[in-house]
C-alpha cells in the first residue's frame, strides 16, 4: 500500500494588520485593541461612580474573550493608574495633551512612566500631534511637584495626614503605592499551620508564616486558592494579617455570648466562632442584608455551628437593643474611609473627600454609642477602623471615653500580648490624652493600616 506524501509544516503567518502589512513586534506586545478596552475601562473607573473592582469585574463578564492574562495585565495598568494618578494627571496636565481625552493620555503616560516604554514600543498608538506631546510628556516629567503629588495623595488626605513626621509620612505614602500580599489564615477549629503550609508548598503555593498573627501565612504573588482542597474544606480562609490580630484582640472566650456589631461578609466573624471552639453564641450583625448573605457559605464551610446572623435596620434597632447588658464581648468594625486599604483599593482616595469623612465620623460615633448599652458589667467593647485618620481613630476613642466613664481604657497591645501576641511597642499608639490605641501600619508591620481601642466596662 503506497503511502500518502505528507506536506512539509510550515510557520504560521505572521498576525496581518488590516492593511495587510504584518504586525510589529511593539504592535505584538501592545496591541491597539488591548489599549483601546484598556482606555475605555480606565475612563469608567475615572467617573468613580462606583469601586474600581465592581468596575472591572463587570467589563470582565462582557468581555469573555479576553483571556486570563490579558486580564491580569489590564487590571495592572489601571489599578497602577489610581495608584499614581495624582502624578500622572499634573504630569499630563502639564504636558499639554492635544486633545480632551484624559483616560487615553493617563494609559499613554502610565504606559511610559509606570512600565518604562518607550517611544519605539508606542508609536503605533500615538501619531500626528501625538509624536510631539509625548517630547513634551517626558520632558514634564522631570518635575517632581508638590509633597501631595509625591505621595500620590488629593490634597484632602495630605492634609488629613500632615500631623505625622515628614519622613514617616514619606515611607507610608511610598508603602501604600506596592500592591498588599495575599495573606490566607488557618481555622483554629480544625486545621495546624505547618501542615496547611506543606500542602500549599505540595500545590506549588510559596507561603510563609506571618510574623505576628499565630494562624497567618503569607503568600508570595497572587495564586488561585479558591480551588485549593485545603479552601474548599474550610481549613484556611482569605484574610489580612492585620484583620486576623482585631479578632484576636477581642479574645472571645468558649461559652460566652459575643457581637460583631458591624460584621458584613464576616471575616472576623469566622475566627472568633473557631476561637470560641464553636461553643457559646456569636451573633454577626449588619445592615446590610448582601452582605451577610455571603457569610452564610463561609459559616458553612468553616463548620461553625455557634453563628446567628442579624439583619439591623440601624443601629438602634430593637432587634439588637433587646439583648442590652448580656454580651461579654462586642467588636464594632466601624464603617470607615478604608485609607489603611490603599494598596488593595486606589480609588478608595479618589471617591472620598472632607465631607465623606465627616459624615463617617459622625457614623462611628453613633454605632459605639449604640453598642455601649450592649455590654455587660466586665465586659469588653473593642471599637476598629481600617483608617489611617486621626478622627476616625483616636478622637472617635477620646470622645467615646469622655462620654463614658463606666468604661475604662485597657492597653490593646498588653491584651494581645496577654493572649500570646507580640506586637512591637510602634504598635502602640497614644490619643491626644495619652490613651493606649492599637495601629498597625503598613510601612511598620506589614498589614494593612488599622485601628483599635479597647474598654473594659466597669463592674
Amino acid at each position: 500500500m503506497s503511502k500518502k506524501k505528507v506536506a512539509p509544516s510550515r510557520k504560521p503567518a505572521p498576525l496581518k494588520q488590516a492593511s495587510g502589512e504584518p504586525k510589529s513586534p511593539a504592535e505584538l506586545a501592545l496591541p491597539r485593541p488591548f489599549v483601546a478596552q484598556a482606555i475605555s475601562l480606565m475612563a469608567e473607573v475615572l467617573k468613580f461612580e462606583r469601586p474600581a473592582d465592581s468596575v472591572l469585574s463587570y467589563h470582565f463578564k462582557n468581555h469573555r474573550e479576553m483571556g486570563h492574562a490579558d486580564r491580569g495585565r489590564i487590571a495592572e495598568l489601571v489599578y497602577g493608574i489610581l495608584r499614581h494618578l495624582r502624578s500622572l494627571r499634573d504630569v499630563v496636565a502639564r504636558s499639554e495633551p492635544p486633545s480632551p481625552s484624559e483616560a487615553r493620555y493617563l494609559v499613554l503616560a502610565a504606559l511610559v512612566r509606570l512600565q518604562g516604554k518607550n517611544l519605539r514600543e508606542i508609536e503605533h498608538l500615538i501619531k500626528g500631534e501625538d509624536t510631539e506631546w509625548f517630547g513634551r510628556l517626558k520632558a514634564a516629567g522631570q518635575d517632581k511637584g508638590t509633597s501631595a503629588i509625591r505621595h500620590e495623595f488629593p490634597d484632602w488626605l495630605e492634609t488629613a495626614l500632615s500631623a505625622m513626621p515628614a519622613d514617616e509620612l514619606d515611607t507610608l505614602a511610598r508603602s501604600l503605592l506596592v500592591p498588599a500580599p495575599l495573606d490566607l489564615r488557618i481555622n483554629p477549629l480544625h486545621a495546624r499551620r505547618p501542615e496547611i503550609l506543606a500542602q500549599l508548598e505540595k500545590h506549588g503555593i510559596a507561603a510563609k508564616e506571618t510574623p505576628f498573627s499565630p494562624w497567618g501565612m503569607r503568600l508570595e504573588g497572587k495564586p488561585a486558592i479558591q480551588r485549593h482542597p485545603a479552601f474548599v474544606k474550610g481549613d484556611m480562609e482569605v484574610q489580612d494579617e492585620g484583620s486576623q490580630l482585631l479578632a484576636a484582640l477581642v479574645a472571645p472566650k468558649r461559652g460566652e455570648m459575643v457581637l460583631d456589631f458591624c460584621a458584613g461578609a464576616g471575616g472576623k466573624t469566622l475566627l472568633m466562632g473557631a476561637l470560641m471552639k464553636n461553643t457559646g453564641r456569636l451573633y454577626a450583625a449588619d445592615i446590610s442584608e448582601k452582605r451577610l448573605a455571603k457569610l452564610g457559605p463561609r459559616v458553612a464551610r468553616a463548620g461553625l455551628s455557634n453563628v446567628q446572623t442579624i439583619r439591623l435596620a440601624h443601629e438602634r434597632d430593637d432587634r439588637i437593643q433587646r439583648l442590652a447588658g448580656k454580651f461579654d464581648r462586642v467588636l464594632v468594625d466601624a464603617p470607615c474611609s478604608g485609607t489603611g486599604t490603599l494598596r488593595r483599593n486606589p480609588d478608595l482616595k479618589w471617591r472620598q473627600g472632607e465631607a465623606h469623612i465627616a459624615e463617617l465620623t459622625e457614623l462611628q460615633a453613633k454605632i459605639l454609642e449604640a453598642a455601649a448599652p450592649l455590654v455587660r458589667p466586665g465586659g469588653v467593647l473593642v471599637y476598629a477602623t481600617c483608617s489611617l485618620l486621626p478622627q476616625e481613630n483616636t478622637l472617635i476613642q477620646q470622645a467615646f471615653s469622655d462620654a463614658h466613664p463606666e468604661f475604662e481604657v485597657v492597653d490593646p497591645v498588653a491584651q494581645l500580648a496577654a493572649v500570646g501576641i507580640e506586637l512591637p511597642a510602634d504598635a502602640l499608639i497614644a490619643g491626644p490624652t495619652n490613651l493606649p490605641g492599637l495601629q498597625l501600619l503598613p510601612h511598620r508591620h506589614g498589614t494593612d493600616g488599622f485601628f483599635a481601642a479597647i474598654w473594659r466596662k466597669k463592674i
